[in-house]
């Protein structure tokens, strides 16, 4: 079969990935987050219809100034982002050291636009609150999870044919891939090793077209020119999903300058040649 034809394959055999509800909104995730600051955020609900609310903040800072410490959370801030904001001083600071004082605490409550939805009640409960907030959050886990989802089926194709793997390896265990790759470090979602090389697997899945979908393909052949130039290793390049659909130039250019490029449907070819490799 001409390279053309087996493009054509390939393109012809990319999918959409089937999903329940439960892929949606991790509730799971949700509950234990909520839960984790839910005594603090308990404490917070006494601010609640305060018009006087520097007086109230005053009172629950004397009582439990720690109570304080998840307020970022309630203008969809987590603390590991580490998100900024200008303060009225003109110096930059970081939104969860706004909790260190109570000017502080009046400061971010005011130019948030908290002091007037805590006041006129139109949060009624800290923690219900936190819980939309947090299932809104969760959003941006979805792709997180479609990717695990992916993995998971690739892994489980694997399974079936009875190929060992290593999941999640880091490039830097491979001091030779390391030195190639340089400053652009790679956790590699499966590792295979058979007799005449390691074949090192990155997974991913694209169910939305958008501008970084046809910036992948290049960054992608860069890498494998990389890998594949040292000798015992081979890249492989396993993608879905219909994103794909309105790049099709850029992945016709990578699935020409790449050996090993497969979706769900073209896995098995991969497969073969495991096996193939693992007889030798």
């Amino acid at each position: 079969m001409i390279q053309k034809e087996k493009f054509s394959v390939f393109f012809d055999n990319i999918t959409e990935i089937k999903i329940g509800l439960d892929y949606y909104t991790d509730f799971k995730k949700v509950i234990n987050n909520v839960n984790t600051i839910s005594l603090r955020l308990t404490q917070l609900n006494y601010l609640v219809g305060q018009k006087d609310m520097r007086k109230a903040v005053e009172e629950v800072w004397e009582e439990n100034p720690k109570a304080f410490s998840v307020m970022g959370i309630l203008v969809a801030v987590r603390k590991k982002q580490n998100k900024k904001a200008w303060g009225r001083d003109g110096s930059e600071r970081l939104v969860y050291n706004y909790f260190d004082s109570v000017d502080h605490i009046m400061e971010f409550i005011e130019d948030s636009g908290l002091l007037t939805v805590l006041q006129d009640k139109h949060i009624k409960n800290l923690v219900d609150y936190v819980f939309g907030v947090e299932t809104g959050l969760d959003t941006h886990g979805r792709k997180n999870r479609i990717g695990e989802i992916m993995a998971s089926k690739i892994a489980q194709q694997f399974d079936e044919a009875n190929i060992s793997y290593e999941r999640e390896v880091q490039s830097k265990k491979f001091p030779a891939i390391k030195s190639v790759l340089g400053k652009d470090s790679k956790r590699f979602d499966f590792v295979i090793s058979c007799p005449s090389k390691k074949y090192l697997v990155e997974v991913n899945y694209y169910g939305t077209q958008g501008s970084k979908v046809t910036e992948i393909p290049r960054s992608y052949m860069d890498v494998a020119k990389k890998i594949n130039s040292v000798e015992g290793f081979e890249f492989v390049w396993i993608t879905d999903g219909i994103g794909w659909k309105k790049a099709k130039e850029q992945l016709n250019e990578a699935y020409d300058e790449i050996p090993n490029v497969y979706n769900l449907n073209t896995l098995q070819d991969f497969i073969n040649k495991i096996l193939q490799d693992t007889k030798n």
